[in-house]
C-alpha cells in the first residue's frame, strides 16, 4: 500500500476516528497494530507471517535478556536470528549465484525467494531492540519493565508501526517504548502535521514523480547518444530525485506519526549543503547513519584504535551499509566508494578553522565552503549513478560525459522539465540557509500559510504518474 494512495489515506483516516474514540481509548495500542497488520498485509497476506515471526522472536529474545536469563547468550542469539531472516531472504540469491547454476533446482529456488518488503528496517528495528536491552542491564539506557504480554505487544507496535514500518526512519527501541501511552487528540501539533505532510507529499509526488519520467533515459542504450550538458541535467535530476523521493517519504511517515501522537525522528536535514562528506552523513538518513554508527562502527572500535584501525572501520562500516540497501554488487561499490570518501577526506583534511583566524577575509571562507559544497554534491550525484544503473552503464554514463561535448545538440530542450522540478529542491535548500534573514522572515515566513496553499494546489494538479518510494526496494 502506497503512501500516495486513496487506499492509505482511507486507512489514516479510519484508523484515526477509531483510535481518538474516548470509548476506545484503552485499545489504541491494538488500533494501530490491527491497521498496521492491514497495511502490511495489502499486497501479500503471507508476508506478514515473516513480520509477526520477526516480531514475536525480537520479544521473546529480548525479554529473557531483562530477566537477566543468559543476557548475553540470548541478545546474540537475537541479533543472529535477524540477520539470518535477512540474509535468507535478501542475500541468499546473490551468494547462491556465485557458486550454484540458476538451472538447477535450488539455484532456481534461492534466486527467485521474494524480498519481503521493509525486511530491512524492522530487521533494523530488532536488532536496535535487542541491543539497547541488552546495554540497559548495564546501566547505559533505560528500558522499562513489564509483563510478558504487555511487553510483546509493545514490541510488536514498535516492530510493525506502519508509518515506518517501510523505509523508516529507524527509530531506537528505548526511544519509541518511551512514548507508548494513552494520546489525547487535544494535545496534536496540528500545524506541524499540516506541513510536514504537504511538504512531503509535495516532494514525492510533484517531484520525483515528475523527474522519474525524464531520468528514464539514464541507461547507456538511451544515454550515449545525448550531449554532455544533457547527461549532466540527467545526472544532477535523478540527485534531485533521489533526495525528493526519500525525503520526501521520511516526512510523510513523520507527518502520519505524529497523527498518533509519535515523533519519529528526523531523517534528513538539508543534505546538499554540505561542505564534507562527513557532514553528508550526518544530513543523509540520518537514522541510518546513527544505527551503523552506534551499532556497526563503535562495535568495530570507531576510532579508539589508532588511525589505520578507524580508516578500516569506516570503509568496512560504509560497504556494509551500501550492501545493506540492496545484494547487488553496485550497492556494494557504492558503499565502497563512500567509504573512500571518508577515509580520503580524514587523511587530508585538518580540522575546519574559520579564514579570518589567517587573517583573510570572511568571502574567503564563504568563497571555500561554496566550493567545498559543490564538490561534495557533484560526488554525491555520481554516487547516485550505482542506484539508477548496473556499474558497467554508470562508467559508460561518466564517460560520455567527458566526451561528448562534441554533439551537435549540446543540450536536448526535452530535458528542461528537469529543471524545473529539481528547482524546489534547490529552493528549500536555500530557504533554510537564508531561514534567518530579515526579508526572509518578513516576506516569507510573514506568509508561510500562502505557500503551503500553493503546493497543496500542485499536488492536486500537477503531481507525476503513481509509483512506489525507491527505498521500498531495500
Amino acid at each position: 500500500m502506497l503512501f500516495n494512495s486513496w487506499e492509505f489515506v482511507s486507512l489514516v483516516v479510519v484508523t484515526a476516528i477509531l483510535y481518538y474514540l474516548p470509548v476506545l481509548r484503552k485499545w489504541q495500542v491494538y488500533i494501530l497494530l490491527l491497521s498496521s497488520f492491514v497495511f502490511y498485509s495489502f499486497d501479500s497476506f503471507w508476508l506478514l507471517l515473516l513480520l509477526l515471526a520477526s516480531g514475536i522472536i525480537n520479544a521473546i529474545t529480548s525479554y529473557a535478556v531483562k530477566l537477566q536469563n543468559h543476557p548475553r547468550l540470548y541478545a546474540s542469539m537475537g541479533v543472529v536470528l535477524n540477520l539470518l531472516i535477512l540474509a535468507s531472504f535478501k542475500y541468499l540469491g546473490m551468494l547462491s549465484s556465485l557458486f550454484l547454476y540458476k538451472d538447477t533446482d535450488l539455484g532456481y529456488f534461492l534466486c527467485s525467494l521474494p524480498l519481503p518488503i521493509g525486511i530491512s528496517f524492522y530487521t533494523f528495528s530488532g536488532i536496535s531492540l535487542l541491543v539497547d536491552t541488552f546495554r540497559s542491564q548495564k546501566g547505559q539506557v533505560e528500558v522499562q519493565h513489564t509483563p510478558f504480554w504487555s511487553y510483546l505487544r509493545d514490541t510488536l507496535l514498535y516492530i510493525c508501526f506502519f508509518p515506518k514500518l517501510l523505509a523508516g526512519p529507524i527509530v531506537k527501541a528505548k526511544d519509541f517504548f518511551g512514548e507508548i501511552e494513552l494520546k489525547v487528540f487535544k494535545q496534536l501539533d496540528y500545524a506541524f502535521i499540516f506541513k510536514t505532510l504537504v511538504i512531503g507529499y509535495f516532494l514525492k509526488m510533484v517531484v520525483a514523480d515528475n523527474l522519474k519520467d525524464y531520468t528514464f533515459w539514464m541507461p547507456f542504450r538511451y544515454s550515449c547518444y545525448f550531449g554532455s550538458g544533457s547527461l549532466l541535467t540527467l545526472l544532477f535530476g535523478y540527485s534531485a530525485q533521489m533526495f525528493a523521493d526519500f525525503a520526501g517519504y521520511s516526512l510523510i511517515a513523520i507527518g502520519i506519526g505524529a497523527i498518533f501522537g509519535y515523533r519519529l525522528p528526523t531523517n534528513f536535514y538539508f543534505p546538499y549543503i554540505s561542505s564534507s562528506f562527513r557532514e553528508f552523513w550526518k544530513r543523509w538518513h540520518i537514522t541510518l547513519s546513527q544505527f551503523l554508527m552506534d551499532y556497526l562502527y563503535i562495535s568495530l572500535g570507531g576510532n579508539r584504535k589508532g588511525k589505520l584501525r578507524t580508516y578500516a572501520n569506516l570503509l568496512l562500516t560504509m560497504m556494509l551499509g551500501g550492501l545493506w540497501h540492496g545484494a547487488a554488487w553496485s550497492f556494494l561499490v557504492w558503499g565502497t566508494y563512500h567509504g573512500f570518501c571518508l577515509v580520503i577526506e580524514r587523511i587530508i583534511c585538518t580540522r575546519r578553522q574559520n579564514c579570518i583566524e589567517f587573517g583573510t577575509s570572511q568571502l574567503c571562507y564563504k568563497l571555500s565552503r561554496s566550493v567545498s559544497i559543490l564538490f561534495v554534491f557533484i560526488m554525491v550525484s555520481l554516487g547516485w549513478l550505482l542506484f539508477k544503473l548496473p556499474f558497467g552503464d554508470a562508467v559508460h554514463f561518466v564517460l560520455a560525459i567527458l566526451t561528448n561535448f562534441c554533439v551537435t545538440d549540446w543540450f536536448d530542450l526535452r530535458f528542461l522539465p528537469i529543471i524545473i522540478y529539481s528547482m524546489p529542491v534547490l529552493l528549500y535548500h536555500i530557504a533554510y540557509l537564508v531561514r534567518q534573514r530579515w526579508w526572509f522572515r518578513r516576506y516569507v515566513l510573514r506568509y508561510e500559510y500562502v505557500v503551503y496553499g500553493f503546493l497543496l494546489f500542485l499536488i492536486l494538479t500537477n503531481s507525476g504518474s503513481v509509483s512506489q518510494f525507491v527505498y521500498f526496494q531495500f
